[in-house]
């Protein structure tokens, strides 16, 4: 049965974070059992992980071509590995696919994050096998300590939001169409033979539907991301965006986004694109290639919009909410971080989150390349904005963590200047040196007036040196305009 994942990606860790794969040259069943048993435990609701064997690996990245796995022993394989499930208690269930990669054969294993955690699997196969829990910690399978072991039980009757059963849905209310666009737009096998299974088993091999044989109801991740209208069994997951036309916020304009959070993120960011996101260019004194930046770079707006979708906390019913201001944009999500992040945390450039609110929501975000996972976030947003030249971000949340907010300020270029800023830049519009600028402004000529005064101008890319020497005694400042 095809998985819904792209293979070539997943074996080069594009949308799999190499911590959730798991490299076997061949069959080793002792081994498989205890990884399967990590991976259902999901310690840090990663969303549970795959087993390739028939690939060898190096320091946990694959070694290609693959090895590969003799053809006439799938079969044997395949029921050995039924029997290896049965004997993890409570009974976990996996989905494999034999495939052809790089011309050999190799077997992929999917081991979602259980329901019923906490997993205990025997330490070896023989008569005197103990039963234990069993986690990831890094990319390798070890026993749990004792710490692990309660943090394991605290989580048995916390299955996050998105991977539980919603028993207000029906399957009828997952769209076909659009698990069909998905599966294409992330080129799957399962896409082809989507075509000819039953409806339920393609949501089965999906794991956007749980339960029992004769009481099987959608996932919420499978309503969030495959039904037409989320809303009516999860309120509040739309987006709500607010853009304010003018500096005091008396014309502004409102629009809401809705459907499949996917989708809605797709809108979201488009619109941004072609309303809000701008050019500027400027050819400077001194410089051979002219100035190129955005008053908010595309990549930062994505990352952390992304981010708001894939960490906020569905059972609230709080939508997400983006402000356009005349001078920043503030994209603001309930929850806030997941503990033990706290607010002093969020001024780091970089904060490592150990476990995931939706893990199923990031695994279909990554396939469709919004989101990388492995804490990559914030890092991505301060070098899209360096790269631009625009302020740092801005990251809060209270004391409780009850919120998320990430505030983008415009790039320096595009903001509005005051009254006495618009008076230098027309003063500037012919070379004008430091002397006659703060004669202008009726102040001294004192290095404290040069700091106060010019230095903010230039920063703010509203005066332009006509000398690449700060020291000649030729120096003079032209304005914005004046190079036009």
């Amino acid at each position: 049965m095809a998985l819904p994942i792209n293979i070539n990606q997943l074996l080069n860790g594009k949308t799999v974070e190499w911590d959730r794969l798991e490299f076997k040259k061949g069959w080793n069943p002792e081994e498989i059992i205890h990884t399967l048993c990590a991976f259902a435990n999901d310690i840090n609701n990663w969303g549970g992980g795959y087993v390739i064997v028939g690939v060898d690996e190096s320091d946990g990245i694959p070694i290609l071509p693959p090895k590969g796995l003799p053809i006439n022993s799938l079969d044997a394989i395949q029921k050995e590995l039924v029997n290896l499930c049965n004997r993890v208690e409570p009974y976990i269930q996996v989905i494999s696919e034999p495939v052809l990669y790089q011309d050999m054969q190799i077997l992929i294993i999917w081991v979602p994050g259980g329901d019923l955690r906490p997993y205990k699997a025997p330490t070896t196969l023989g008569e005197k096998g103990q039963k234990r829990y069993f986690i990831r910690h890094g990319s390798v399978s070890k026993i749990a300590n004792k710490i692990e072991e309660d943090q394991l039980v605290s989580l048995a009757a916390k299955v996050p939001f998105d991977d539980r059963i919603n028993h207000q849905s029906e399957i009828s209310d997952l769209n076909l169409g659009l698990i069909r666009e998905f599966l294409q737009e992330i080129n799957s096998d399962l896409e082809v033979d989507a075509a000819n299974l039953p409806f339920i088993e393609l949501c089965k091999q999906m794991q956007i539907v749980g339960g029992t044989t004769e009481y099987t109801k959608p996932k919420n991740v499978g309503l969030l991301l495959f039904s037409e209208n989320p809303e009516k069994f999860i309120p509040c997951s739309h987006i709500e965006l607010v853009h304010f036309m003018d500096e005091i916020g008396d014309k502004f304009s409102e629009k809401i986004f809705a459907g499949a959070i996917h989708k809605q993120l797709k809108d979201v960011l488009s619109y941004l694109q072609s309303q809000v996101i701008k050019e500027g260019v400027l050819k400077v004194p001194n410089e051979a290639k002219a100035m190129r930046f955005y008053n908010y770079p595309y990549s930062a707006l994505e990352e952390a919009i992304t981010n708001a979708v894939y960490h906020k906390s569905y059972d609230l019913r709080n939508p997400i909410e983006i402000r356009i201001n005349w001078n920043s944009i503030e994209i603001l999500s309930f929850e806030g971080p997941m503990p033990p992040i706290k607010n002093i945390d969020l001024k780091r450039e970089r904060v490592i989150s150990r476990q995931y609110r939706n893990r199923r929501i990031g695994d279909f975000l990554k396939e469709l390349d919004f989101t990388e996972g492995r804490s990559t976030g914030f890092p991505k947003i301060y070098r899209s904005l360096k790269n631009n030249g625009s302020p740092e971000p801005k990251f809060e949340t209270d004391e409780s963590n009850s919120y998320f907010l990430t505030t983008l300020s415009i790039h320096p270029f595009f903001v509005v200047p005051d009254e006495q800023t618009r008076k230098i830049m027309d003063f500037c519009k012919s070379p004008k040196s430091s002397r006659e600028i703060l004669d202008f402004v009726g102040l001294s000529y004192h290095s404290r007036n040069l700091k106060k005064i010019i230095d903010p101008l230039v920063h703010n890319y509203r005066l332009f040196p006509t000398s690449e020497s700060v020291n000649s005694s030729t120096l003079k400042y032209i304005s914005r305009e004046g190079l036009e």
